[in-house]
């Protein structure tokens, strides 16, 4: 449905966007999950025409997008903070693009009030923005996306705004109504959970650049180097002798051989496990406890241990290895 080909845009001698090209499918989402100031935001503004192409094309169901203006290309965007009419009610807001539209009253109300029960606001119609929290506004701020039903529906981080509890209900909220309503979208975020949580492809930007792209759970089992393991949350990286032993631990041929990746949850303090370690610091979270380990023959790691377990420096413990948390780049 969309196609970029070595899209670059360029401001004045500083490359935002440097020769990307991308594929989605129709019904499919896509999340461009890179660090902040890499590009993501600038690359969905020159989708949506908002930014120049210094060169490059975008297309979308086979038509060249260029000199077509962005209220002519059918795609929505929703960016972190709304951007709500607070002098309009929330009914009103939902069904101004129907308006424009020419949809009449009677046929508006009825879709409005269709769309306020897919994002759970039921009987908000007559309510104003400024009443709403945060995570209602972007509900609102959602259903107003889809009420053109737009062909491609952009996502400017629509939740970095919102705390991290909500964030997580509504990113799964995001992912349920897009594939209730079958909408193709792109999702630009910081965030590595909503990217896995909501999109169906991944795509890792670093400075302009599309490093790995593929199916999310793809890109987050088996990132394509360091950089990309890192930035995805795996915290330690091996080779040579540490890796092999890690790789032994963990029931993996041969995976010595290669660089290893493990994520924090890889390393477990586990009294059958078959590594020894020292403990050298633990810090208590929520639901576990992050712990730093000198383990023998690899060197400092982290990993986590149950909240039950006392654990004090210079105590020495075994650790499992969970080879599901463990990449081979």
């Amino acid at each position: 449905m969309l196609e970029l080909e070595d899209v670059t845009v360029r401001f004045d001698r500083t490359v935002a966007v440097d020769e990307v090209s991308l594929s989605l499918a129709e019904g499919t989402v896509l999340a461009v999950l890179g660090p902040s100031g890499c590009g993501k935001s600038t690359l969905l503004r020159a989708i949506a025409g908002l930014e120049h192409l210094s060169t490059g094309r975008v297309s979308a169901g086979g038509q060249d997008l260029a000199g077509v203006p962005t209220h002519r290309r059918g795609f929505a965007l929703m960016f972190q903070d709304g951007q709500l009419f607070p002098q309009l009610s929330v009914g009103d807001n939902i069904g101004y693009a129907l308006k424009l539209q020419g949809v009449g009253a009677t046929d508006r109300a009825v879709r409005v009030k269709e769309l306020l029960a897919l994002v759970g606001l039921d009987g908000y119609a007559e309510r104003r923005p400024t009443t709403l929290s945060g995570g209602e506004q972007q509900r609102v701020a959602l259903a107003r996306s889809l009420a053109a039903e737009p062909r491609l529906l952009l996502l400017d981080e629509p939740l970095s705004a919102l705390d991290r509890s909500l964030r997580e209900r509504l990113a799964t909220d995001l992912r349920a109504i897009l594939v209730e309503t079958g909408t193709t979208a792109l999702l630009v975020t910081h965030d590595h959970d909503e990217a896995f949580t909501v999109a169906d492809e991944m795509a890792v930007m670093f400075a302009g650049r599309i490093v790995q792209h593929g199916p999310t759970r793809e890109v987050w089992r088996a990132p394509v180097d360091e950089q990309v393991a890192r930035f995805l949350g795996y915290r330690s990286v091996l080779t040579g002798e540490g890796a092999e032993r890690i790789a032994r631990a963990a029931g993996i041929p041969n995976g010595g051989s290669a660089t290893l990746a493990l994520r924090r949850s890889g390393l477990w303090v586990d009294s059958d496990g078959p590594l020894e370690a020292t403990v050298t610091g633990s810090v208590a979270v929520a639901d576990a406890q992050h712990v730093t380990l000198d383990v023998d023959g690899v060197g400092p790691m982290e990993g986590l241990a149950s909240q039950s377990k006392v654990l004090a420096p210079g105590e020495r413990v075994r650790v499992m290895v969970d080879r599901f948390n463990l990449a081979l780049l």
